[in-house]
């Protein structure tokens, strides 16, 4: 219609996205919440040999999992699998969960978070690290604001010793 603008278009060309570290896994920005009105955000993740993110549960999002090269390995509740390029799995909010390099090469996979937001706590964490280890009252702060919450898994043991992955450092 003549005189009507049309809505905000973003494009995000491949290899583009400010790239940081989470610690363990990377993280590189495409989609935040404020170009989707709140409905998603889109990071991805690349995952080097032997990673491992600390089991966790999210009490306001829900995300979902697109592996695009290698192998991870997925824990939500009881139910593990591994999954290769081209698997998918939802993690529901609620449920304490972990992601890990399951092979022996680069993996990464394309995360989907409903609804939008969580990709600030994977900014200001990026932000964090950069000049070494956080803060862990910043952290917890970081965490709380996002509604994480860090668990001790009894199974996390047979998952390091299983897939020879890095040790997480204590807490």
């Amino acid at each position: 219609m003549p005189g009507v603008e049309a809505p905000p278009l973003t494009v995000i060309q491949p290899g583009e996205g400010r790239e940081g570290s989470l610690g363990s896994i990377g993280v590189v920005f495409k989609l935040f919440g404020e170009q989707t009105n709140g409905q998603v955000s889109v990071v991805e993740h690349p995952f080097p040999v032997g990673a491992l993110v600390p089991p966790h549960l999210h009490t306001l999002e829900d995300e979902y999992s697109i592996v695009t090269e290698g192998a991870i390995g997925f824990r939500s509740g009881d139910r593990e699998v591994v999954l290769e390029a081209g698997g998918y799995i939802t993690k529901p909010r609620g449920e304490l969960h972990t992601m890990w390099n399951a092979g022996s090469t680069l993996a990464r996979m394309i995360e989907i978070i409903s609804p939008a937001g969580f990709e600030h706590f994977f900014w200001g964490l990026a932000d964090e690290l950069t000049d070494g280890p956080p803060d862990p009252d910043e952290l917890a702060r970081l965490a709380e604001k996002h509604g994480l919450l860090f668990q001790d898994a009894p199974w996390l043991p047979d998952l390091v010793e299983r897939y020879g992955l890095t040790p997480l450092p204590p807490r």
